[in-house]
């Protein structure tokens, strides 16, 4: 049997499993935004990954591992010293993961952010910023790995990204939340919250049901290969999954929103550990994640005033932190898990992503800022980005009066 062959297709198959996650986060935010805005929606996820492949294929992956595809057709197959196409392949899996980023900020900024500077931030984020993060931890970039094992006993784990993908993404849109200020309406003179409701709690259901199924390709074809396929990192996030909603069905007083959301929580959470912890483990981690959504969004709506329309910067972001730290509690021997992580290693590495990733959304969204602009007007907010922007609402034919 063709081993290098069947891994071709194995990552294939993950790849395309992660791709349709897109269309999750599209949906999610399809359901989540005013009627107004859902075509704009769509139109800036779908965009985004064209933007982010073409910047990951041209600098992304060279930037974070030192590949690049610019070979004659005749050496492709054998780039990067694998067979079969294996690198080409890899690149797919990993662009997906790369392009989650700006999907995971635009859930954030959603609803007021300009079209052309958006797609300007998208290129700079997955051009050099993730790929920075991602080559020092997943390609042992800049002896930053070698330094943790030696210094703390263990490298920085994060299995399928709940650091180096949600985490990054939910801080860099901190910087872009900030910059862009609240919708107009979200808050009044004297700091009170005026709800602003979702347009289809159906289309926000899809979106999460899209990116729980998606998600076992994100996590279990993280292993690269059929070989290191493993059951445990399925049946953790299953675990992890069902513990996020449940804990957030209850902390959120049963609302859909956080229930539907609360999953996605339990499912980053678990991302970094799910092939070291114990499925008891998995389920914990999965609690305290659905929980900590619904009080992160609550808190940093209504207390720091930061207008995140998805709330991705509790659901990614705190989640993804609290994933990665996770895994050097639950990963530990002592609590059933496989061992080979360190608190300190993982506490480390986690708060670094961290760093990198607020540093640079303020960074790049404060560059694009100040070049173009990045909010619109304030009569085309009123519009709607959709006719503002695409000249099309999600329903012609109704505003037409057919």
């Amino acid at each position: 049997m063709n081993t290098a062959g069947f891994d071709v297709f194995f990552l294939t198959m993950g790849a395309a499993m992660v791709l349709a996650m897109h269309a999750g986060f599209a949906f999610l935010e399809v359901g989540t935004v005013r009627k107004k805005n859902q075509v704009n929606a769509l139109v800036r996820v779908i965009t985004d990954f064209g933007f982010s492949t073409v910047a990951y294929f041209f600098i992304g992956f060279s930037v974070a591992y030192g590949i690049n595809f610019f070979a004659p057709v005749s050496e492709l197959n054998n780039i990067g010293g694998a067979t079969n196409g294996y690198e080409m392949v890899h690149f797919f899996f990993l662009l997906t993961f790369a392009a989650a980023i700006p999907a995971i900020i635009s859930g954030g900024v959603t609803e007021r952010i300009r079209f052309w500077p958006n797609v300007l931030a998208t290129v700079m984020i997955v051009a050099l910023i993730y790929p920075f993060y991602e080559g020092l931890i997943w390609a042992g970039n800049y002896g930053f790995q070698d330094w943790l094992l030696s210094n703390f006993g263990a490298n920085f784990h994060d299995f399928a990204g709940s650091v180096v993908v949600h985490a990054m993404g939910g801080f860099m849109a901190l910087g872009a939340v900030f910059l862009l200020g609240a919708r107009k309406g979200r808050y009044t003179h004297d700091g009170r919250m005026n709800a602003i409701l979702p347009s289809s709690i159906p289309f926000l259901a899809l979106g999460s049901w899209i990116l729980c199924v998606g998600w076992f390709g994100f996590n279990v074809m993280s292993a690269g290969n059929a070989e290191g396929a493993s059951g445990l990192v399925a049946i953790n996030s299953l675990l992890a999954m069902v513990g996020g909603l449940l804990a957030a069905l209850v902390a959120g007083k049963n609302d859909p929103g956080f229930v539907h959301n609360g999953a996605l929580a339990g499912l980053v959470a678990i991302c970094a550990g799910s092939d070291i912890v114990h499925p008891v483990g998995a389920l914990s981690i999965g609690i305290i994640a659905g929980a900590g959504f619904v009080y992160g969004f609550q808190f940093i709506q209504s207390k720091l005033k930061l207008d995140d329309v998805l709330g991705v910067i509790p659901l990614h972001g705190l989640c993804g932190a609290w994933g990665g730290i996770a895994a050097g509690i639950f990963g530990s021997t002592g609590l059933g898990g496989a061992g080979g992580v360190t608190f300190m290693s993982q506490l480390i590495g986690t708060l670094v992503g961290v760093a990198i990733a607020v540093a640079g959304g303020f960074l790049v969204y404060a560059i694009v800022k100040a070049m173009m602009g990045i909010r619109l007007s304030e009569e085309d907010e009123y519009k709607g980005a959709d006719l503002a922007i695409h000249q099309v609402s999600a329903n012609p034919e109704d505003d037409m009066g057919a």
